[in-house]
């Protein structure tokens, strides 16, 4: 009985302190974002929005802004972006892991084409 109470206990204290250590990302700003393509580096400004785990992201390009959704789970962050091309739609997936408040990197899944890496740091 006696060892039941101190598991129970132990269980008591290391659930706060777990939570304590677990960290909290906000994404919400404006990033800078670089993607490698096959045709060179491309930089792109990347507004996110963040409420709870879901993030809305605005990708603003040459060719206009393309807005998804996504999530945040610890470190790791995902979202999917669709946009209209004279092809048909096309979406992309991206997925990554936030390094620390300020920056993120990870790959972009782009369907038939493959992937491309990508990093992402927050200008304001």
């Amino acid at each position: 009985m006696k060892k039941l109470v101190g598991l129970f206990i132990g269980i008591l204290l290391i659930v706060p302190l777990t939570a304590l250590f677990a960290q909290q990302y906000n994404l919400t700003g404006t990033w800078e974002m670089t993607t490698q393509t096959p045709r060179g580096e491309m930089k792109s400004e990347l507004e996110i929005k963040q409420e709870g785990t879901k993030i809305t992201v605005t990708i603003k390009t040459q060719r206009g802004d393309i807005t998804g959704e996504g999530k945040v789970e610890g470190k790791m962050v995902q979202w999917t972006i669709t946009r209209q091309t004279p092809r048909g739609e096309f979406t992309t997936t991206y997925k990554g892991e936030i390094k620390d408040n300020n920056n993120m990197a990870g790959e972009a899944e782009m369907g038939q084409f493959g992937t491309i890496q990508w990093t992402a740091i927050r200008k304001s």
